[in-house]
């Protein structure tokens, strides 16, 4: 039992990171997984840890993957998929918000790439634009990934038995 309760899990982080892999492959096609202005429609799936708890891992991995693929820099691998990580663990902290609240999962997500993207984007892509400018960018495409496209994964998947 035990063995395939880890497969289960193995697979189930397994087919996040795959997601996530592939909306951020779509958001770089159309030009919105990176810069300033980003629009990176993975980020929704930052509600899964909720569901799931293997989903923090597949979010991670999935993240380290999709910023490889993308031809981004070391310091943006690593910082950017730190910020999805927290953002990750931080839904999963707040699972046991009343559903009418569970936007407020999303928000560890929107502050970590909020205040950890901008620093990268100046330091590792030399971007000359002011940093509280970029934390507003960056923070307005997380609110609408994270926030309002997470909240309506989260209600889509509310009926699912996982």
């Amino acid at each position: 039992m035990k063995r395939k309760l880890n497969s289960l899990y193995l697979t189930r982080g397994a087919a996040v990171a795959a997601c996530y892999i592939a909306l951020t492959y779509l958001s770089a096609m159309l030009g919105l997984s990176s810069g300033v202005i980003q629009l990176r429609i993975s980020e929704a799936l930052c509600i899964l840890p909720i569901f799931m708890p293997e989903a923090t891992l597949g979010l991670f991995i999935g993240c380290i993957i999709s910023n490889l693929i993308t031809s981004a820099v070391i310091w943006d691998v690593i910082f950017g998929s730190l910020a999805t990580l927290i953002g990750a663990v931080g839904a999963l902290a707040l699972k046991r918000l009343p559903p009418r609240f569970i936007w407020c999962a999303t928000l560890p997500t929107v502050i970590a790439n909020a205040l950890i993207i901008p620093p990268v984007l100046i330091f590792a892509y030399g971007v000359t634009d002011a940093y509280w400018f970029i934390v507003t960018t960056v923070g307005i495409g997380e609110i609408l990934s994270a926030t309002v496209c997470g909240t309506a994964l989260y209600f889509a998947l509310k009926r699912v038995r996982f």
